[in-house]
């Protein structure tokens, strides 16, 4: 089985279970064979185009959707494993957990920063928030409206459609999640 008849199957299943659809119905809709359908939710077809064309149309679903790699329910990052997406040696390292290209509402980052070290972040655009929580450290964090200083164990909320800095004044290495949220 190739990747792409499993992606298909997988999110044809997801889509038609999401709907609350039997393979009966998506068969009545779609013109396809409820044979072929399960053939195909269980990757052991290669649907031509203009299968899926009937599959898309009548689910009125993007071809994307049924190609695209499958949601997974639960995903473990381990920082530990993976490269930074961000560095200045001395200075800072940034690991991007989940992207914004995963759910389209939600970014998470690691963020680490060394003593003395200084991360510049440009705006996120209009209608973002960025929520803010310290695992280690003190983390300064400068907005248009001044310095904010937020600890150990606090977190800190503000609106992301604006250039803000992170610093770390302290002696020892700060680290912090950012979740930016498009709202």
């Amino acid at each position: 089985m190739d990747y792409l008849s499993h992606n298909i199957g997988i999110n044809l299943k997801r889509i038609r279970k999401a709907k609350g659809m039997s393979l009966d119905v998506v068969s009545e809709q779609t013109g396809v064979s409820k044979s072929m359908l399960s053939t195909i939710e269980k990757g052991d077809a290669n649907p031509s185009i203009g299968v899926l064309g009937k599959i898309i149309s009548g689910l009125r679903i993007e071809l994307q959707d049924l190609t695209q790699p499958p949601q997974k329910d639960s995903y473990l990052v381990d920082i530990g494993k993976i490269d930074p997406t961000k560095s200045v040696e001395g200075m800072y390292q940034v690991w991007t957990c989940f992207p914004i290209s995963d759910n389209r509402t939600v970014e998470i980052y690691r963020i680490d920063i060394e003593p003395g070290g200084v991360y510049e972040s440009g705006s996120h655009g209009e209608r973002t928030k960025e929520y803010i929580a310290m695992l280690e450290g003190e983390l300064a964090v400068r907005l248009e409206d001044g310095v904010h200083v937020v600890k150990k164990e606090q977190f800190f909320r503000f609106e992301s459609d604006q250039p803000h800095v992170y610093m770390n004044t302290g002696t020892e290495k700060l680290s912090f999640m950012s979740f930016f949220v498009v709202y």
